[in-house]
């Protein structure tokens, strides 16, 4: 009971703190960086101002010229470049879209990535990840970006496993700025390498024209636009600013078939070359089949009156070319900065930000996916000999009785499935901080933070109509869907799919069925810090401890629901419901931080001092953690500097790990392990293991009847929440050396070895490797999470593999980071050079699934199937600079990824390598006037074609991984800035 009574007090407090949230008016919080005192700053992985930027965790820092050298638009593409980051959502994904963006550092998952405003966390960006969006940062109010990479929990609380970045932002702005640029992408089409899938689409387009067909040899598209204008002023005694700012953003989309590289799907992968491969539900064609006796397409030589065999290699439906490579995107943004000293005791300060974000991520279209089982013999719309092809005679179709007939046909006459999502995002926050007492500070800041998504999803059908439309009977001569005549559905219109060109456009208006989602998520920090001198300290150091104590309250809300259409899962192309939830978690936290000078200004140790961190988390499920930090530090003189730091660190279960409505989803798989026909010897498993009647095995006849194995290498998965999670744990070993020679002014090398591991993984046990336990180990736990249709099939109907949230064994990495950075003077060259370069070499990046047969795989050097995106063993990005005594300066930038291995394969094919990818940009700036500044540049100067691969899945898109290669060719930037 005290300690209920203890945590109420401490709620009620914040509360208190936070009241003026809930009216609206918001304020917002001075820069992380803002100078305070004697030149002390504070700096991202502590919350005690010191005066330098180095600490015991290792940071990189992107500055505002970043941005503007590459010329990108969104803040993602940025930070993605950096060896740290992985690929995550972005604007090149597409099917499987949140919309938003996201940055995942060290390749442990997005959600273990935290993301501050000015030191202030961000809240979830969308009700499907917890993430934060970085659209909802504007890039040109950016001063800097600090990146720590790993553990950070003991000072910023839950979810910083993998790391922290932190936007600083512009906030003590006077004058008036706009700032404008303009950007496309150009590519040149003459791929010829990598199994020179040109040559296949031109063979392919011999026999199916209307699918297959190459692009123009230049392509100009994906433009994009942006304006910002920002306004601020101070007063006259520098006590106060207010910065204002307002930025629209528009970018247009790009099609996969704007590329002979993506414009067919790819089949399989042999030693040679890629095949076009496609989906088995095609169009205009379509297929009809029993999926064991017969498959049939309509013959267009009369009109598809009858039909003829379906072959794949020449009907399969390519549904490349109608994806989005580049979703469009249209974006407003605005806020305020502001802050004004009442006095030394007391400096308020606030900001708002306010975000409308549009993208529409289209895939190919809908139709009817195998969705209908059954046809009755008296339709109608049958031909007599498409009637008796698919086993119908007389008696039966007097009778009109049902034959088993499945359906794959796509709706090519309404075009793709649009995913349209809109968010709009508001974060404000409220602070007020000075001095107490001589050596002592205070700050105490509540941030409201509110994401609304509308969810608009487009040129989907509706199951149920397409049952009864094509449930059709004849009335005095006129096909009529039996719902008519029963009353059932009087607005059903037949779907005639059983002629060329016989579908009209009343039953697309009657199956094109919107799914509709509205969503919003909330979240409510409150933190009152209080930080100074403890006015003692080691005899043998110059500088007493310093130490920060407080109190942190979040609360995280999401409220997610769905039409009928969405929950019920009756949109034929999403593959299993999308259904809402809602909940909260809020949480409690202590913390404490300490800086512990040892020795100072002594031979061989001009400083010695260790750091450390702790915090106690109190949430409403019943759960409590603990996490802190150890860092020491030592500089043997001011040339060199050690440093070495432990770190536990906590993600609690949020609110989508713990709610999320359980339903159908899709995974990646090359091949069914029990398809014997599968090209790929390597993926079969034994008879014993898959011939039988258990739930999770085959006939003998659907082994060898090669229609297991889904055309798109799609499969269903039965995802969803688990309220019994518990918190995940990870500790992070960082140790390292930052050089910074006297006798070479402006070079600084620092180089860190980093080891980070995750235990009890709030994740899934991962469909892949419950089959691989299955069918390779005879694992009984995991065969019992298979579950095969009557035809045997995990992609069509009802078969699926069970893959809920659970708490597996674990994820793990490590390896060594790189940064060199020096400015210098050469006497042969006007002006001054600047070399940068910052490269990881990745040596472990370990899952351990959490089976009893399933053993822990390592991904470094390996990409597809398990592994996803690329992961290669060496990244970095090296630029040089020069700025030149003419007001012009110009870069040049070298971004390398190593070569990466296709993971679980040993067939020889020609997508088993990535050879390593080099990348090279081009930028300039001119300073017309004092008052006017141009930029421009190119990035992918030599327009390199992307690597390719089979098994590219649902983590890629195009045949490739656009989230890591450049895909789109090169991209041509030009802004201009001007000051008033």
């Amino acid at each position: 009971m005290a300690e209920q009574n203890r945590r109420e007090r401490l709620l009620s407090t914040s509360f208190l703190l936070g009241a003026a949230l809930t009216t609206g008016f918001a304020f917002a919080a001075p820069a992380v960086a803002q100078e305070s005192g004697d030149d002390v700053i504070v700096v991202t992985g502590s919350r005690i101002p010191q005066p330098n930027l180095e600490t015991t965790s290792p940071i990189t820092q992107i500055t505002a010229d970043d941005l503007t050298t590459q010329g990108v638009t969104r803040v993602e593409d940025l930070v993605n470049q950096l060896p740290q980051a992985f690929a995550a959502q972005n604007s090149t994904v597409s099917n499987g879209a949140t919309g938003t963006a996201t940055v995942d550092l060290r390749g442990l998952g997005s959600e273990r990535t935290l993301v501050l405003i000015d030191g202030r966390r961000m809240p979830y960006g969308s009700p499907f990840e917890a993430s934060a969006d970085l659209n909802q940062i504007p890039g040109q109010l950016i001063e800097r970006v600090e990146v720590l990479t790993g553990g950070a929990s003991a000072v910023y609380g839950s979810d910083a496993l993998s790391g922290v970045v932190n936007f600083i932002m512009l906030d003590n702005f006077e004058g008036v700025r706009l700032d404008a640029q303009y950007s496309f992408y150009q590519h040149n089409n003459d791929y010829d390498t990598n199994g020179n899938l040109r040559s296949v689409i031109e063979t392919r387009g011999l026999t199916n024209p209307t699918q297959f067909r190459l692009p123009d040899d230049n392509v100009i598209h994906g433009y994009g636009r942006e304006i910002t204008g920002i306004m601020g002023v101070g007063t006259d005694d520098g006590r106060g600013n207010i910065t204002a700012y307002l930025a629209y953003r528009n970018n247009s989309e790009v099609t996969q078939a704007n590329y002979d590289y993506s414009a067919c799907s790819v089949g399989a992968a042999t030693a040679t070359g890629f095949t076009c491969g496609g989906s088995g539900t095609t169009g205009p064609g379509g297929q009809f089949t029993d999926f064991s006796t017969f498959g049939f397409t309509l013959n267009p030589a009369d009109g598809g009156a009858s039909f003829i065999n379906y072959s794949s290699g020449r009907d399969a439906f390519n549904f490349g070319p109608y994806n989005y490579f580049q979703r469009p995107d249209e974006r407003y943004s605005l806020g305020a900065f502001g802050r004004y000293e009442l006095n030394e005791h007391a400096e308020v300060y606030t900001q708002l930000m306010f975000t409308d974000y549009r993208t529409v991520a289209q895939i190919a279209p809908s139709g009817n996916f195998f969705s209908t089982s059954t046809i009755n013999c008296g339709n109608p719309l049958l031909s007599a000999s498409q009637a008796a092809a698919i086993g119908c005679d007389a008696t039966e179709i007097a009778a009109d009785s049902s034959t088993s007939l499945y359906i794959g046909r796509r709706n090519v006459e309404g075009g793709g499935r649009q995913d349209d999502l809109q968010y709009q995002s508001y974060r404000s926050v409220v602070g007020v901080g000075g001095n107490i007492f001589e050596g002592w500070d205070y700050d105490i800041s509540g941030t409201f933070s509110r994401v609304q998504l509308s969810r608009v999803y487009k040129n989907d059908f509706s199951t149920t109509r397409l049952g009864r439309a094509l449930d059709v009977v004849n009335v005095g001569g006129t096909p009529t869907c039996r719902s008519v005549v029963n009353g059932t559905d009087p607005n059903c219109v037949p779907y005639n799919i059983f002629r060329l060109g016989g579908v009209s456009q009343a039953s697309l208006g009657y199956l094109q069925t919107p799914g509709i989602q509205r969503a919003t998520m909330q979240q409510q920090v409150v933190v009152g810090t209080i930080f100074g001198d403890l006015g003692v300290g080691f005899p043998t150091a110059e500088s007493d401890i310093s130490a920060a104590f407080g109190i942190e309250y979040r609360r995280d809300l999401l409220d997610n629901v769905t039409d009928t259409a969405f929950a019920t899962g009756d949109l034929a192309g999403q593959g299993g419901p999308t259904i809402g939830l809602s909940g909260k978690t809020d949480v409690l936290d202590a913390f404490f931080e300490a800086q512990i000078p040892l020795v100072e200004n002594q031979p061989f140790f001009d400083r010695l001092a260790i750091d450390v961190a702790y915090r106690y988390s109190d949430y409403n499920t019943g759960i409590t953690t603990d996490t802190y930090k150890v860092g020491a530090e030592w500089a043997p003189s001011q040339d060199i500097r050690f440093r070495g730091s432990f770190q536990r660190a906590v993600r609690a279960p949020n609110v989508i790990d713990l709610f999320e409505a359980q339903g159908l989803g899709l995974f990646d798989m090359d091949d069914d392990p029990c398809d014997a026909t599968d090209p790929n010897a390597d993926g079969v498993a034994s008879v014993a293991a898959c011939v039988g009647t258990n739930p999770w095995q085959v006939t003998a006849a659907q082994r060898a009847g090669g229609s297991l194995t889904s055309p798109a290498g799609q499969y269903n998965e039965l995802g969803g929440g688990n309220p019994a999670l518990d918190p995940e744990e990870g500790d992070t070993r960082t140790v390292g050396f930052v050089f910074t020679p006297r006798f070479a002014e402006g070079l600084v090398v620092s180089v860190d070895y980093f080891e980070i591991e995750i235990s009890g993984l709030i994740s899934t046990t991962g469909s892949l490797n419950v089959i691989d336990a299955c069918y390779n180990f005879s694992d009984a736990a995991a065969c019992s999470r298979i579950r095969r249709n009557a035809n045997g099939s995990l992609w069509v109907g009802t078969g699926q593999v069970q893959n809920l949230n659970t708490n597996i064994g674990g994820l793990a990495t490590k390896g060594v980071d790189l940064l060199i950075d020096h400015s210098f003077q050469l006497p042969i060259i006007p002006g001054s050079l600047g070399i940068n370069y910052i490269g990881t070499y990745l040596q472990e990046l370990e899952t351990d699934p959490g089976l009893r047969t399933a053993t822990p795989y390592d991904c470094t050097g390996f990409y597809g199937n398990q592994c996803g995106i690329p992961n290669p063993e060496y990244r970095h990005r090296a630029r040089l600079s020069w700025e030149t005594p003419w007001n012009v300066g110009l870069a040049a930038t070298w971004r390398h990824y190593g070569e990466v291995s296709l993971f679980g394969t040993t067939a020889n094919r020609v997508d088993r390598q990535f050879e390593s990818e080099n990348y090279f940009d081009f930028s300039g700036s001119w300073q017309i006037r004092d008052n006017a500044g141009l930029r421009f540049g190119v990035n992918n100067v030599l327009d390199d074609d992307p690597q390719l691969s089979a098994s590219v899945g649902t983590t890629g898109n195009g045949n490739t991984y656009p989230q890591t290669y450049d895909a789109l060719g090169r991209y041509f930037f030009a802004g201009v800035t001007l000051d008033f």
